[in-house]
């Protein structure tokens, strides 16, 4: 039999390197998206030693950045003539508001415009998989946020809660339209949250501000580690149970109620609508 494909974001550390590593392990080809050529090498290496039938390579992708999201479904486009399953696992938090190299809000703008660019792009490909899934990373921090239409990009007003809240809320509220956009395609799709897992998210990669708060929340057992919350992603990646199931929201393997704002479908269609006029899709 020939091996799945997977492809997935944020694939350099905590939650995506754990999921590309199961699923290597599970006998897939797992392309790991980076942003960083030297974080992402260091992570396939990783990968690579842990074993298993699959294999793993490397494919450059920073979702800041328009260009580099659209040269990265050109080169996907140029290994592979099929994607079994896209993972959306990449995300970020900023506690000083920042802005992506065209303009959005940073949060906004990886965690869901920068996936919405993404995979629109590669729907052609899982298109072309015989039982396609497409799993979005959300969080339970959708519960704080809301779509602001008026200020989306929060140039008036800007909080960490409101910006990641925003963020996490899209990437349900995406999922849910996009189920229904490849209802017909027999794409399956959908969201989850992780629960509360330790990873560098938040950690400030240069300064390494947040690493005391990472270290100490490290020593909380209500903490998962990085692979107790891949774990759900990679049940719905791979798990016959979920075979057709779609456009719903898991926790803990498990199918989960949404807050009535995440199943509001005229809010989903206007994001998506919007969206498309961001990223240049419409």
């Amino acid at each position: 039999m020939t091996a799945k494909t997977a492809l997935v974001t944020g694939a350099n550390s905590g939650m995506g390197l754990a999921t590309s590593a199961e699923l290597v392990k599970r006998g897939y080809r797992v392309l790991m998206a980076c942003r960083s050529r030297e974080r992402g090498e260091e992570a396939l290496r990783k990968v690579e030693e842990t074993g298993g039938p699959g294999s793993a390579e490397l494919v450059l992708c920073d979702l800041a950045d328009l260009s580099s999201i659209r040269h990265f479904a050109e080169d996907v486009h140029g290994r592979i003539s099929a994607l079994d399953v896209l993972i959306n696992n990449a995300g970020v938090v900023s506690l000083k508001r920042q802005e992506t190299r065209d303009g959005f809000e940073l949060a906004l703008g990886v965690n869901h415009l920068g996936h919405f660019l993404a995979t629109n792009l590669l729907l052609d490909l899982i298109a072309n998989s015989e039982k396609g899934r497409i799993v979005v990373v959300a969080s339970g921090a959708y519960k704080a946020g809301r779509i602001h239409f008026d200020d989306p990009h929060m140039r008036k007003s800007y909080n960490v809660v409101k910006s990641y809240g925003q963020s996490k809320l899209a990437n349900i509220l995406f999922a849910r339209e996009l189920a229904l956009r490849v209802y017909d395609s027999g794409i399956a799709v959908n969201a989850l949250h992780p629960g509360a897992v330790l990873t560098q998210l938040g950690v400030n990669r240069g300064t390494g501000f947040g690493q005391g708060v990472y270290r100490a929340l490290g020593r909380l057992p209500s903490f998962q580690t990085p692979e107790e919350g891949a774990s759900t992603a990679v049940y719905l990646a791979d798990s016959p149970e979920v075979e057709g199931v779609s456009r719903e929201y898991f926790y803990r393997s498990r199918p989960k109620r949404l807050d009535r704002k995440a199943e509001d479908d005229d809010t989903a269609a206007k994001l998506w609508e919007w969206s498309e006029k961001e990223v240049g899709l419409s």
